[in-house]
């Protein structure tokens, strides 16, 4: 039976790709297929394309009120790449079965595949009884005694309990609310139903308001999305993917279960060719759809270009960013082949907490003050600007609070005075401001580092790798090393001159290849290039937050006693706004303020830190900006 494109995408299970579609009527050029900006736009009739996948496009927005559309509003076209982070509104529509939502609701491996919903009543199970508007996590779909079923969570009491419920299970499901932010992407992958609308609500934009953005100034209500959909299918006599706008005005009838669908080529991605098993590796395979951008070495993976595949593996990569004021900063996985050199830069930490998590055994950490801070109790020390501390260990000490003794926890440091050591006590909760002192003139290996250091890392590149033709790594003023990630990966060179292989990423590169009967002509894999991979905003902001999931966080600092004084330049006050600057703010930047090298220390400081501190103070203190530039200055020259 015939059916709109845009109606068939809607009906169907995702689990039932590939499907056949034969064209039944339209309004088409006189050419079969033609493109336009990448997009086939035209199709003949009785014309056969296999479908494997579909995803959303583009976003049509209008301005929501009330839940429905304004009647002021226009409708604009939102790109996925659109800035801005947005919390989801619960869809107030009921779901009538688990078969229902599993159909509709993306349900997958990642934290955004774990949708939670609630049911009006109770469903009582063989041995357990989920409550109405009990919050069920939807963790996957998977086939139980030959029935298919979704497996689910609840939370009691900090306790988890798993069971399952079968498609046939009918009831009346809800959406629970969302507390997360997300970005216009990831709500287009994750979170908006087939054959439904999503309505967000815009928490934080990432960006100036300018004139071309599409929203009114100032916007911050909710919108209404509509998503239109890229089809992406085979056809018989050619070896590219094509791409099919959902909206395309076309009529098409599926004919899967009388067509041989063997005729196709069968288009690979590399998460399909991840999930082989080692022995089927090595394997000779033709480009399908090449990546995008130029970046070496995916540049050279273009359409058509045969490539030999030797194996997949874990790698590890150090995630790193430039230490570059303003909002331009580039992100790096940096590979352990990386074969230059790095010399240490200066560190800054915000609060004498940060001292305790930095230090370490094999040298005294040594730092200055930035920031003044009155104790409030005589026991503890009071920091002046230009102070400088040898941090040594974190400790217990008794003070008097409200006329009663109380054991806090301390900061064990001693401050360097002009001939002498004198040992102080900071308190953990302390608001200040250090900048680290560097003595150490080494140069490290990156491995080294890795072994040796606890990150966040500052460094520069001292000496480049000569074994890339260009090392992006040497331009950077400075970096920081964030994190150590374990990433997936295949090894590939070309077939035809297989004179380097080159390590390519599973899940940021979309690329799709068919196999071919080939022989390889040799198992051992050239030499590996070393590629340092420059990751984008979004990539970066993905990886930080993945990472970070499997990490627990220390503890928070201990929090000031509610009538201590407040300290001289306590930072200004974090607003919601702050908080949800992500992913460019999404975490603490401590490197914006450092020096380039030792030597120029000075005068760096001296601009950075008032910089800063003009930024971050009211107007009417740049004459306490101008008291502290001084005193670091005078305290870096007794060095």
């Amino acid at each position: 039976m015939a059916a709109t494109l845009q109606k068939f995408i809607h009906s169907l299970d995702l689990r039932a790709l590939p499907r056949v579609l034969q064209i039944q009527s339209g309004i088409y050029c006189q050419d079969s297929v033609y493109e336009k900006f990448g997009k086939e736009l035209s199709l003949s009739t009785e014309e056969v394309i296999k479908v494997i996948g579909f995803k959303i496009n583009k976003l049509i927005a209008s301005i929501c009120e009330n839940n429905e559309v304004s009647q002021f509003s226009a409708k604009v076209e939102l790109p996925l790449n659109f800035p801005g982070l947005y919390k989801v509104v619960a869809d107030k529509t009921p779901y009538a079965s688990i078969e229902e939502i599993a159909r509709k609701v993306s349900i997958g491996p990642t934290r955004f595949g774990h949708p939670t919903f609630y049911s009006a009543k109770d469903i009582k199970l063989a041995n357990f009884t989920i409550k109405h508007d009990e919050q069920i996590i939807f963790n996957s779909v998977e086939e139980v005694h030959g029935m298919m079923a979704v497996k689910c969570v609840v939370v009691r009491n900090n306790q988890s309990h798993s069971f399952t419920l079968p498609f046939s299970q009918e009831g009346e499901f809800y959406e629970c609310e969302d507390d997360q932010i997300y970005t216009l992407k990831e709500i287009a992958e994750w979170k908006i139903p087939r054959c439904r609308n999503r309505i967000v609500k815009l928490a934080n934009t990432l960006h100036t308001w300018d004139s071309s953005n599409p929203l009114p100034e100032n916007f911050d209500g909710c919108l209404i999305l509509t998503p239109v959909y890229e089809v992406q299918a085979v056809m018989k006599f050619r070896k590219d993917i094509v791409h099919i706008l959902s909206d395309l005005d076309v009529e098409v009838e599926d004919v899967t279960d009388c067509y041989d669908i063997s005729s196709f080529l069968q288009p690979f991605s590399l998460e399909d060719l991840f999930e082989r098993t080692s022995k089927e590796f090595p394997m000779v395979a033709e480009i399908m759809e090449g990546p995008s951008g130029n970046q070496n070495p995916y540049n050279l993976l273009s359409t058509g270009k045969e490539i030999v595949i030797y194996k997949k593996y874990q790698a590890a990569r150090v995630l790193a960013s430039e230490m570059r004021s303003g909002s331009s900063k580039r992100h790096y996985l940096i590979p352990m082949s990386y074969k230059g050199k790095f010399k240490r830069r200066p560190r800054e930490f915000p609060t004498a907490y940060d001292l305790d998590i930095a230090r370490s055994q094999k040298e005294h950490l040594h730092v200055v003050a930035t920031k003044a801070f009155t104790s409030p109790h005589q026991e503890l020390f009071s920091v002046s600007v230009g102070d400088q501390f040898l941090v040594q260990q974190c400790q217990t000490s008794e003070v008097l609070y409200e006329g009663r003794k109380k054991l806090i926890d301390v900061l064990a440091c001693e401050q360097i005075l002009s001939d002498s050591y004198k040992k102080v006590l900071l308190p953990m909760y302390m608001e200040g401001g250090f900048v680290e002192v560097i003595h150490d003139k080494k140069q490290y290996h990156l491995s080294e580092i890795c072994k040796e250091f606890h990150f966040p890392f500052n460094v520069k590149v001292s000496v480049r790798d000569l074994s890339m033709e260009k090392d992006v790594l040497a331009a950077a003023p400075g970096l920081q090393f964030e994190e150590e990630i374990t990433d997936s990966y295949l090894l590939i060179s070309s077939a035809s001159s297989p004179v380097e292989s080159w390590e390519i990423p599973v899940y940021r590169l979309n690329m799709l290849v068919h196999l071919l009967s080939k022989d390889v002509q040799t198992v051992v894999p050239p030499v590996t290039g070393t590629t340092v991979e420059e990751v984008s905003e979004e990539e970066y902001y993905m990886l930080r937050r993945y990472e970070n999931l499997t990490l627990h966080p220390p503890p928070r600092p201990p929090k000031k006693p509610t009538t201590a004084q407040q300290p001289t330049f306590a930072a200004p006050n974090q607003g919601a706004s702050d908080v949800l600057q992500a992913p460019k703010n999404f975490y603490i930047d401590t490197t914006k303020k450092l020096c380039s090298d030792q030597d120029t220390a000075v005068l760096e400081l001296q601009v950075n830190w008032q910089n800063d501190l003009v930024h971050c103070e009211n107007k009417d203190m740049t004459g306490k900006a101008t008291l502290v530039e001084t005193a670091v200055t005078k305290a870096i020259e007794n060095l």
